[in-house]
């Protein structure tokens, strides 16, 4: 009884807001979804097969036969989604919202159903300006402008992937808008060096906290809209600095044997590029992305950094950055009913900026290229789709030169053959 009474004299104050400011609160929304997947060989992926990057290389046994030639089928709902959009009274001049968003997909391969937070932000928005504080997509993620693909990846490795904790500015001039971001990371992040050794390759978010600045990204793009048309242009520009170690590997000491290192300061930094189209019809919306980058592998993309060369009389490190190129392309019809659409995606893998030793915190830094072409069907009735695709993804894997680019590259290919079934909320 006493319980109850508290909860009704803490729900007295929020009926009261509700009857005066019955606009504002939260808006729960989502969907349900299920994948039914099958792949003609073994994959480099994240959640069970889920998450699919591209296929796995050659692995032959003693006779020669390839272990990865195996094919997988698996059916998974951990992309079942809840998202609460909240409204609430003007701040600062400003209309005030904010958004809570998450999934079962878990945050790592053994939290597989577990709730991931995607998105948690504010955002205080006037006529022209536009403040974003929270975590959200990565800028290089275009929210405006990604492919429609039915498979989890949304064009992955081809496109930039990543959510950050972030500052995200917008300034409009009519039909230009300004977008500068400052952000950290938290699910996606690089690799490298564990703390205490310089061998074992470790994905944290640990190498951009202690570079002591976040990264940065800055977007100029035109968009302009008049009925069911719409054109868009865009650049962008991005910067990252990590710090992989603070101190040396362990040495010791040759008369007493006592372990010892050295505080070492190293930082290894990369730039990126992006180019971005679309343009939208009555009947057709075609888009077109263009990425130079380096240190890509936050954003699921091929690329990391090297160690360029290193002091053996105090374990300090030089590092040299991976560079990567990608380019893709999604059209798609525009019909309520039924949508039509087809991606294919490239991506290269150019090598380091400098030469290096062979040491490498990179994804996949021994592919040379990977390309993609998958057609789809988008089928509604309701709030009910189902939405077939095929996935067909070439890797070429091979041996490093010193330049980090990829030489004697052997392709291998997997078909994905993929039915999404979902139910709207």
């Amino acid at each position: 009884m006493k319980n109850l009474f508290i909860l009704l004299v803490f729900m007295i104050p929020l009926i009261s807001v509700s009857q005066d400011e019955d606009k504002f609160g939260i808006k729960f929304s989502g969907f349900v979804k299920s994948d039914i997947f099958y792949d003609s060989r073994q994959t480099v992926d994240a959640r069970e097969g889920h998450f699919l990057l591209y296929p796995a290389a050659e692995s032959p046994d003693i006779n020669g036969d390839d272990i990865n030639a195996s094919p997988k089928f698996n059916i998974l709902s951990i992309q079942t989604r809840l998202k609460g959009a909240i409204t609430g009274p003007d701040a600062f001049g400003a209309k005030t919202s904010g958004l809570i968003e998450g999934a079962f997909f878990g945050n790592i391969g053994t939290d597989i159903n577990g709730f991931r937070l995607r998105h948690a932000f504010v955002k205080l928005t006037w006529t022209n300006t536009e403040l974003l504080v929270g975590q959200y997509w990565h800028p290089m993620f275009v929210t405006s402008c990604f492919p429609g693909t039915v498979s989890f990846n949304t064009g992955a490795p081809f496109q930039p992937f990543a959510r950050n904790p972030q500052i995200r500015l917008k300034q409009s001039f009519g039909d230009l808008n300004l977008i500068i971001t400052a952000m950290e990371q938290v699910d996606f992040v690089d690799g490298g060096p564990d703390v205490k050794t310089a061998t074992l390759n470790v994905a944290s978010p640990r190498y951009l906290i202690n570079s002591g600045m976040p990264e940065f990204n800055a977007r100029l793009e035109f968009d302009t809209k008049n009925d069911d048309k719409e054109f868009l242009l865009g650049i962008g520009g991005n910067y990252k600095m990590l710090t992989p170690r603070l101190q040396s590997e362990t040495f010791y000491d040759q008369v007493s044997g006592n372990p010892f290192t050295y505080k070492v300061d190293e930082q290894v930094s990369g730039v990126s590029g992006m180019a971005y189209l679309k343009w939208k019809c009555e009947k057709l919306t075609f888009k077109l992305e263009g990425v130079m980058g380096q240190m890509m592998q936050s954003m699921t993309m091929v690329g990391g950094y090297a160690v360029k060369s290193s002091d053996t009389a105090n374990g300090s490190m030089e590092y040299t950055p991976v560079k990567t190129m990608s380019v893709w392309t999604d059209i798609h019809t525009n019909g309520k009913k039924y949508q039509v659409g087809l991606f294919g995606g490239y991506t290269k893998n150019n090598g380091t900026v400098d030469d290096n030793t062979g040491q490498y915190y990179a994804r996949s830094a021994n592919i040379d290229y990977v390309y993609r072409v998958a057609p789809r069907l988008i089928i509604n009735s309701g709030k009910f789709r189902i939405a077939p695709e095929i996935e067909y993804t070439v890797a070429a894997y091979g041996k490093n030169e010193l330049d980090g680019t990829v030489k004697d590259a052997k392709e291998v290919a997997n078909f994905r053959f993929l039915v999404g079934v979902f139910y709207f909320f």
